[in-house]
């Protein structure tokens, strides 16, 4: 059977595929790749199913040892991998001989996902490959990658090779981070307000959600009656200082809400570093709309050109 053996976890490296679907209801997380759409991508690249299960990476990546050849894609912020030394190129599929792999540090953002041909090939929990940190299961035993772990692969359609061989051309579905983060506004007082202020990333922020810090909105001062709440949601704590939920959001909360953020632009809050400045922008649900079809279109485009090159490779 093909492995992945984990010599070096990274700071936070993390199984997860498309996330969990169908059960908030009982309280149980979404979960999943904070950007799916870059996941996918990264699994058409190596002619995985958009499905598979890759590795989240943040902010440093793990060294990993590959027993067998493998095909693998990095999407998402650059860096500098290497196998055994030799620079292993970003956004394109990559024939690499067995080897040690070292992904680094991360460049100009805070997450990149891992494709391997085949895909992770942990059991599904409630449908799901994904870790839920929060509620510790799926993934590798509910938790982040650590020294010494050994992950399963899928078969796959790697061939052999003496060094790293990868195409030309590359795929660069990075967002445009000059924007600012657009949201529909809830009816609460502040929920304008907080496109009147600049914010910057907190560094206690998580898969659970981003935590802001700036000027503290004004704030009810305690928690009202429980609503349900989803990754998008921004919420108002006491102390004014915004919380937007992300992947691994609870179900409910008693938090004011002021908004949530558009399907479009969640994705580019999982690029997000501590300290980086953040604006916000509200639209109307016609923009959100719009936006999230044209995100959706984008992702479906980047796939036919994948699917179109895949045979050169």
């Amino acid at each position: 059977m093909r492995s992945l053996h984990v010599l070096a976890p990274g700071l936070l490296t993390t199984v997860q595929d498309r996330g969990r679907s169908g059960w908030r209801h009982l309280g149980v997380a979404h979960a999943g790749a904070l950007d799916a759409g870059a996941a996918r991508i990264a699994n058409r690249l190596v002619g995985n199913d958009g499905d598979a299960a890759v590795l989240e990476i943040t902010l440093r990546g793990p060294t990993l040892r590959l027993e067998a050849p493998a095909r693998i894609a990095l999407i998402g912020a650059p860096c500098a991998p290497r196998l055994d030394g030799e620079s292993v190129p970003h956004g394109r599929p990559v024939e690499l001989p067995a080897g040690t792999l070292e992904i680094g540090a991360l460049r100009g953002g805070a997450r990149a996902w891992l494709a391997i041909d085949g895909g992770i090939d942990l059991p599904p929990v409630l449908g799901s490959r994904s870790t839920d940190l929060r509620g510790g299961f799926g993934g590798l035993d509910g938790r982040a990658l650590r020294a010494g772990d050994m992950l399963p692969l899928a078969p796959g359609a790697a061939r052999p090779v003496d060094g790293p061989t990868a195409p030309a051309w590359w795929i660069d579905p990075a967002h445009d981070a000059h924007l600012p983060i657009r949201y529909r506004a809830s009816a609460h007082p502040a929920a304008s307000a907080l496109a009147r202020r600049g914010w910057t990333v907190s560094a206690s922020s998580n898969r659970q959600g981003l935590r802001l810090q700036g000027d503290a909105l004004p704030s009810p001062g305690g928690d009202g009656v429980s609503e349900p709440v989803a990754p998008g949601t921004i919420q108002l704590p006491a102390d004014g200082c915004p919380i937007v939920l992300l992947a691994d959001a609870q179900t409910v909360g008693g938090y004011a809400k002021l908004g949530h953020v558009i399907a479009a632009d969640l994705p580019r809050l999982a690029q997000c570093v501590p300290g980086q400045p953040l604006h916000f922008a509200p639209v109307d649900a016609a923009t959100a709309h719009r936006l999230a079809c044209a995100a959706r279109a984008r992702i479906a485009r980047i796939g036919v050109m994948i699917d179109a090159r895949l045979p050169a490779v």
